[in-house]
């Protein structure tokens, strides 16, 4: 049998609301199995943020079924570490390609969409681009939720951490590296 895989494309500002509203059911749907109410709620307000930066930048895509986007997810060439509301003074910094890796950020599937390969094609769309770019490496914060699939692409956990959210909420989530140039190797 094979799977339907809606075309992927780079985002525009003018999708910018359909993601801001795709973030959130994500985060409602999803985080449950992972995170309890209160932390759910507060990923919900303060992860689930949409970065326009990383949409401007042409570094984040988005797959498209029937008029409606259904997953999400970019990279970045700046200092920014994952999705998300709340900024450090030096987030907008452009990274150097020869000494530090690649960001991959605010990846979100809607809830029906999950384990066809969208967030796969996403991850490969972003190493293919940051590999251009010059990055030899890549580096994310992962919420629980999305820990499985970039362990499945390759990434290797290299630190939990704690996210703690502007309304004092702690999200627990884990720091994740990746090799640019090791293709995704371990399959679907």
């Amino acid at each position: 049998m094979t799977t339907y895989t809606p075309p992927q494309r780079t985002a525009t500002l003018a999708d910018a609301p359909a993601i801001a509203a795709l973030m959130r059911a994500s985060v409602l749907e999803l985080f449950p199995r992972f995170y309890d109410e209160r932390q759910t709620a507060s990923a919900a307000k303060h992860i689930a943020a949409i970065d326009l930066l990383l949409i401007e930048d042409g570094t984040y895509f988005v797959h498209e079924a029937d008029g409606e986007i259904v997953a999400c997810g970019g990279w970045s060439k700046r200092n920014k570490t994952h999705a998300g509301d709340g900024d450090a003074a030096d987030d907008d910094r452009p990274l150097d390609p020869a000494t530090e890796p690649a960001r991959v950020r605010a990846m979100f599937v809607r809830g029906d969409w999950t384990r066809r390969g969208l967030g796969r094609a996403i991850l490969e769309s972003c190493r293919l681009a940051a590999k251009a770019a010059g990055f030899t490496s890549l580096t994310l914060t992962a919420t629980m939720p999305g820990v499985p699939l970039y362990r499945s692409f390759g990434f290797t956990e290299v630190e939990r951490v704690m996210m703690t959210t502007p309304d004092g909420v702690d999200i627990p989530g884990a720091i994740m590296v990746k090799d640019i140039d090791r293709p995704d190797s371990i399959g679907p």
